[in-house]
């Protein structure tokens, strides 16, 4: 192994104080980011510009992917962005038989440099993934079908703040037992039994990372880093129709591991052949020990029934609800709940798909509206901030995958038609699909309208569920969180008994609750050291980001005792 670049002098001096930072923010769950949103913050310090970041990203397309990891057998390739163009790279493709074990090879330096050592590394790995958000941002861009600043920020800043919050769990879990300690028992009259204690957390095995096509790096690195800070080598294994934003963190971490005088095999990629499906057969592999995944019900509950060997964390899908029994600012309800289903066309797990509307109607600040003026209001509302194109085009980003499209389609014909999806065309990219979102009419009461709303229509589809009242609301939702789950719930009302009862359905089963938003605070939205992502309590994911049982059986403490 080289001499390490990177010592942990260096290390400690440039970012032990965002360490504490990151330590304080989530004790206190107060707002902060060391990762600017904004991309004219970027350009100075190391860090890329705009231009130099695009220039960055049309250097890889069309060439081999270099990451030069043990056991590569082959390349491949294939990814076509959601705004039309090919990609053109190629990745190294694994032989895991000989990769696995070369990402063994180094757990034992890395296990014994410790919590902090690792967490000041991947700190630095954080620190060059930020310098190069300009880069990352068209990688997500063109992988996940976000619109640019929608890229830049939830690929970028948001994605590295997830990250840092899960190291910052991880080594605040790892030093809660002391390193060494000094036993003494008193014996009364006789000497004291007396042991020095050593205690050394030590992590599961290769962790597994199975990549999502919609926020590859969002969701990949509280699980990437949670894993490596706590002493894991990590296998990434991205979405076939999103490798470059993961394959470049991948390339990143093996470099700075490097540097830092570690095996850089400890992060290594798993690209796969078209149609070849790996993330079965790797799941199963005794080797992995560790498995985070974000995706398909019928596949996370596949995970977790089977990876018997892993510790397995996923996050499925939800139906996320929105109760409305009444407001003090009409106005400003149906703008957020607007923006709420038309940012990213709706292709996020926390994107609201069924609003329920007492049939009798609501109160409001403007006076009383009916369930019918409630619906057209809204579709208004949709209609209005979707209405210029490249407004639209800037929130709506494309349609990420045909599947999407074809739910858009079929939502139609499932209910009355409130709010009809509409095309727009994409002036710089004419091959992109960005469609509007569609809103349904369902009858709460109706056999068949259940089947649909009590079904995940994952992307830019919303149902106007009609119900009895507020009281029949409440029950819905419980029913819906505790049989189908969800990632976010919402209620608009200016009754404070109508409040605690939403809080307590809400409480009882484990789902996250946004009350009466009319600002620029959307339920879509969670904000690292803050907001947790998920709870872990309901159907929709076992697991949350991040918490401290998101990381503590990611390592297990060993402990080695010796006669004093």
């Amino acid at each position: 192994m080289a001499a390490a670049q990177l010592t942990t002098d260096h290390l400690s001096e440039r970012h032990r104080p965002t360490l504490d930072q990151a330590l304080e923010a989530i004790r206190t769950r107060a707002y902060w980011s060391p990762h600017p949103e904004h991309p004219k913050a970027y350009g100075e310090n190391g860090s890329l510009s705009a231009a130099d970041g695009l220039a960055a990203h049309k250097a890889v397309l069309g060439a081999r992917f270099e990451l030069d990891q043990p056991g590569t057998d082959g390349w491949t390739g294939g990814e076509v962005s959601p705004y039309g163009p090919e990609l053109g790279v190629e990745y190294p493709h694994a032989d895991v038989d000989v990769l696995l074990p070369a990402m063994r090879a180094g757990t034992a330096a890395w296990r014994d440099a410790g919590p902090e050592t690792r967490a000041l590394v991947c700190l630095e790995i954080l620190a060059r993934i930020s310098a190069r958000t300009h880069e990352f941002a068209h990688a997500v861009m063109h992988t996940s079908g976000q619109a640019f600043m929608m890229a830049f920020q939830a690929g970028g800043p948001h994605a590295q703040d997830r990250g840092l919050e899960a190291v910052a769990y991880a080594y605040a879990e790892q030093v809660r037992t002391p390193l060494v300690a000094d036993w003494s028992k008193p014996q009364g009259k006789r000497d004291p039994l007396e042991l020095r204690k050593a205690f050394t957390p030590v992590g599961r095995g290769i962790s597994l990372l199975i990549g999502c096509n919609t926020f590859p790096t969002w969701n990949g690195y509280p699980g990437l880093f949670a894993s490596l800070a706590t002493g894991n080598p990590v296998l990434v294994k991205p979405h076939p129709r999103a490798v470059l934003p993961l394959a470049l963190t991948v390339k990143v971490a093996r470099e700075v591991l490097a540097e830092a005088g570690f095996d850089p095999n400890l992060v290594a990629l798993a690209a796969e052949r078209p149609g070849e499906g790996i993330a079965k057969d790797l799941a199963l592999r005794p080797e992995i020990r560790i498995i985070d995944y974000t995706g398909s019900t019928s596949f996370g509950d596949w995970l977790e029934t089977n990876a018997r060997q892993a510790q397995v964390y996923t996050e499925k899908a939800g139906v996320n609800t929105v109760v409305i029994d009444s407001t003090d600012d009409y106005k400003g309800m149906l703008s957020n709940l607007a923006f709420s289903l038309s940012l990213y066309s709706g292709q996020m797990c926390t994107t609201p798909q069924n609003l329920l509307i007492p049939r009798d109607g609501i109160s409001t600040d403007v006076g009383p509206k009916s369930y019918d003026e409630v619906v057209a209001d809204l579709a208004a509302a949709v209609d209005g901030l979707l209405g210029d194109d490249a407004r639209a085009n800037a929130l709506l980003g494309a349609i990420v995958n045909p599947d999407v499209k074809a739910r858009l389609e079929a939502a139609a014909g499932l209910g009355e038609v409130a709010l009809a999806s509409r095309e727009i065309a994409n002036p710089d990219f004419p091959d992109a699909v960005v469609r509007t979102p569609v809103l349904v009419r369902l009858d709460g009461s109706k056999p068949d309208a259940e089947a649909a709303y009590m079904s995940e229509c994952f992307g830019p589809v919303a149902f106007a569920v009609s119900v009895d009242s507020t009281a029949d609301a409440l029950e819905l939702l419980r029913r819906t969180v505790r049989e189908k789950g969800a990632m976010t719930v919402g209620a608009y009302t200016t009754s404070a008994d109508v409040e605690r009862a939403v809080e307590e359905v809400c409480l009882e089963e484990s789902a996250q609750l946004s009350l009466n938003l009319t600002g620029g605070v959307y339920v879509n939205q969670t904000a690292a050291f803050s907001d947790f992502h998920g709870s872990g309590g309901n159907p929709a994911a076992n697991a949350a980001l991040c918490d401290g049982a998101f990381v503590s059986n990611r390592f297990r403490v060993v402990e080695v005792r010796r006669q004093a």
